[in-house]
């Protein structure tokens, strides 16, 4: 029996409509990367430490074959990764707890480019949410809401993407970007029933947050939250599945991502 059904009946129970033809292939369409690779050029919260990788062996052995192995080591919250809900919630759950329900699923996009690029601390607001409904209907229950910035283009110019180079607290000091405004997080977990929040920079809260209320807001409802999200100007207004998988960490507040997106003919 050929593997692809099984895997279609495993996406379709979790949320994710998949059409296919005789042939069991996907429908025609295209797969888009939103995941930033891993590389000590990654960016990284500034009092966390870079990525490294560490050559254990790379070459010749003495029996005669090619053998490479690296060891790494990363924070969990940096370049395209997952917060879960225990980051900011006590007791909530943890990324290997998630369900995959919440990791799979239909997407909408709200693009707030054009006011991100005029000013570099906008915070998504209530209005912004509202004025997608009015041209798009209301947000549909189990969707993962991706907000573009537009940020995603100066990755991985650390100045550009965060605001300074700065490291320690003074670089956390000095942050600028945009995020999603506390009462715009608030009114999305009160009036939606969405399954996950992602953004093209490195937090779902803009730079010069104290309180990181949008963190707390969506992670006390369980809503991870996926930060750095690569390519957001692939991914169409409505219309696209996303899969995003992180490192299934026993315990852990957040974790690597890989997040795929896929863009079926006539999305828009």
């Amino acid at each position: 029996m050929s593997s692809k059904p099984a895997l279609f009946a495993l996406l379709f129970s979790l949320g994710v409509t998949i059409a296919c033809d005789k042939s069991d292939s996907f429908p025609p369409g295209q797969w888009i990367d939103l995941s930033y690779d891993f590389s000590p050029e990654t960016i990284y919260w500034p009092t966390a430490k870079p990525f490294e990788l560490k050559t254990i062996h790379a070459g010749m052995t003495e029996q005669g074959f090619y053998y490479a192995a690296y060891q790494f080591c990363a924070a969990e919250h940096g370049g395209t990764h997952i917060d879960a809900p225990l980051h900011f919630a006590r007791g909530h759950k943890t990324v290997d707890q998630i369900p995959l329900t919440q990791l799979i699923g239909p997407a909408i996009k709200i693009d707030v480019s054009h006011e991100a690029m005029a000013d570099r601390d906008y915070q998504i607001s209530v209005e912004d949410f509202t004025a997608w409904e009015s041209s798009h209907g209301e947000i549909p229950d189990g969707s993962i809401v991706l907000l573009q910035t537009g940020f995603g283009r100066y990755w991985a110019d650390r100045v550009k993407y965060l605001g300074t180079d700065k490291r320690g607290a003074e670089g956390v000091a000095e942050l600028h970007f945009p995020g999603l405004h506390p009462n715009a997080a608030k009114w999305l977990v009160e009036n939606r029933k969405v399954s996950a929040v992602g953004i093209d920079t490195a937090s779902i809260d803009y730079g010069q947050s104290q309180g990181y209320g949008s963190h707390v807001a969506l992670m006390e409802q369980d809503i991870p939250a996926f930060e750095n999200v690569a390519n957001l100007d692939q991914v169409p207004t409505t219309g696209a599945q996303i899969i995003a998988l992180p490192m299934k960490i026993k315990g852990g507040s957040g974790g690597p991502l890989r997040i795929i997106a896929f863009i079926s003919h006539g999305a828009q």
